[in-house]
């Protein structure tokens, strides 16, 4: 043992602090492996010196004298720990997407480069893992933690700043015009897919592979490095669903819930430990939080609707400016047809009760389509209506119900409009043209697919109607001008 002592303090000496080259350089590398060996050779001495059985003479001064030399040998492992981390911070990460790469046109070249940069990976965190499990065994596991935690951390936290992520508080997002903010939600939408599924998880990749011998080290290690900058990330949603509601923010809204539903899988996976607790529940209260927004958003879009009370005509033949509001609104809804859904999954739908007189007659219209398990029940007699029964469509909260709801509120305030004209042909020819309107942006969208072809044969048949009413009271006024033995003679020749 005192021979092992000896052999080592040659090694230790040879490379003290002063020594700015590294272990795992290329002039360093062939006594890396001594220096490790003479690390673990000092730990056994000291053992063996501990025990009852050694030589009570030599016993203190030998176990002085391997723990003086362990102690500098742990000294220039972390120092060679953290050179490492800091020169080989990027390609540790085997997923990171920020990681350059040599621009070459040769598919050869390009898979040859690759290879080159994970072999690099790979060496790199063989030599961290090997310094690592050094330091641990010897005792000082604390200090290597340390070090590991503080680069990596400071790693993660950079590559979230050039991902184009900047943290921001929420008197920082008020201050923010809406078309700035989108801007930000943009960058977010953009960044947190590859923050996750590829920055995060290298991280996970990382620390399983550093600290494989201690579960309880390389969870406490991917906890502590990448909490702050994921927590960061799930809490933007919900600052952003903190501020003043409208309509006009509800798309921006979904694309928000839908981002972090579909990312929920890899948090909960992910971040599935007691200490990462706080990055799942984070992601849940703004998943809350968006569907609590998405919901009131839909329901003041519904308001906004029927407060509408401008009575102003618009030239005839023309489509009024609600209609093209609304139904531009609903081709962009219809875009998010799987996100309504988890959004109103346990909401069903409830129509006001009672439903006003004039309301039922464009329910009739209003069937979910053909598709729907609950097609068969709703169309099943004359004139029925899933929005004024207790049908299973309605209780499940059906988006396809909802948009046709939606279209119905629509319609029942252009009836109202429409009787402001004083000729009522012209109000025929309104009620004929926004409708036609109506049916032709449902055909040209994703609209159709939720309300089915009967629905589009309904309306179609009901702005004809409208048509026909227009035409024949335009040309009953015509044959009221005409005199009587002109109109009778005309009539003789229709016959």
């Amino acid at each position: 043992m005192e021979e092992n002592i000896a052999a080592a303090e040659e090694v230790v000496n040879q490379w003290g602090l002063e020594v700015d080259a590294s272990l795992f350089s290329d002039s360093g590398r062939a006594d890396s492996e001594r220096f490790l060996r003479a690390t673990a050779d000092l730990h056994r001495s000291m053992f063996f010196f501990s025990s009852p059985s050694a030589d009570p003479a030599a016993r203190s001064a030998s176990l002085l004298r391997a723990h003086s030399l362990l102690s500098a040998a742990m000294r220039r492992l972390e120092r060679e720990l953290h050179l490492l981390l800091s020169a080989h911070g990027q390609r540790l990460n085997p997923f990171d997407p920020l990681r350059p790469v040599s621009n070459v046109s040769d598919v050869d070249d390009a898979t040859e480069s690759l290879t080159q940069v994970e072999n690099a990976s790979n060496v790199a965190t063989a030599d961290i893992r090997a310094v690592a499990e050094s330091m641990i065994s010897a005792g000082y596991g604390m200090e290597c933690v340390r070090v590991f935690k503080t680069m990596r951390k400071s790693f993660v936290d950079e590559s979230v700043r050039r991902l184009g992520f900047e943290r921001l508080t929420q008197s920082q997002i008020h201050k923010f015009e809406w078309e700035a903010l989108e801007s930000k939600i943009r960058d977010w939408l953009a960044a947190a897919p590859v923050a996750f599924r590829a920055l995060f998880t290298g991280e996970r990749l990382l620390c399983d592979r550093v600290f494989a011998g201690s579960d309880s080290i390389r969870e406490s290690c991917f906890a502590d490095v990448t909490r702050d900058a994921a927590a960061r990330f799930l809490a933007f949603p919900e600052l952003v669903a903190r501020l003043k509601r409208s309509p006009e923010k509800l798309f921006r809204i979904l694309d928000l819930h839908n981002a972090v539903a579909e990312l929920w899988p890899d948090i909960e996976s992910m971040f599935r430990f007691e200490s990462t607790a706080a990055i799942r529940k984070q992601a849940v209260n703004s998943l809350l939080r968006l569907t609590e927004v998405a919901r009131s958003s839909l329901a003041e879009f519904e308001a906004a609707i029927q407060r509408d009370a401008s009575r102003s005509l618009i030239t005839v033949g023309d489509v009024h400016p609600l209609t093209r509001y609304v139904m531009n609104y609903l081709v962009f809804l219809a875009n998010y047809q799987q996100t309504l859904a988890d959004i109103f999954a346990d909401l069903a739908f409830e129509p006001p009760s009672p439903l006003p007189e004039s309301f039922f007659d464009a329910a009739e219209v209003a069937t979910p389509p053909s598709s729907s398990p609950t097609s068969a029940s709703t169309t099943s007699s004359e004139g029925s209506s899933p929005l004024s029964s207790s049908s299973s469509a309605a209780a499940s909260g059906s988006i396809s119900v909802r948009i046709a709801w939606l279209v119905l509120v629509l319609i029942c305030k252009l009836d109202v409009k429409a009787e402001l004209y004083r000729e009522v042909a012209l109000s025929y020819l309104f009620l004929a043209n926004n409708i036609q309107f109506i049916v032709r942006k449902v055909k040209e969208s994703k609209l159709r697919l939720l309300l089915g072809d009967l629905w589009v044969a309904r309306h179609e048949a009901k702005a004809r109607h409208h048509a026909a009413s227009c035409e024949r009271l335009a040309w009953s006024k015509v044959a009221a001008t005409v005199p009587a033995d002109t109109s009778a003679e005309l009539d003789a020749r229709e016959a």
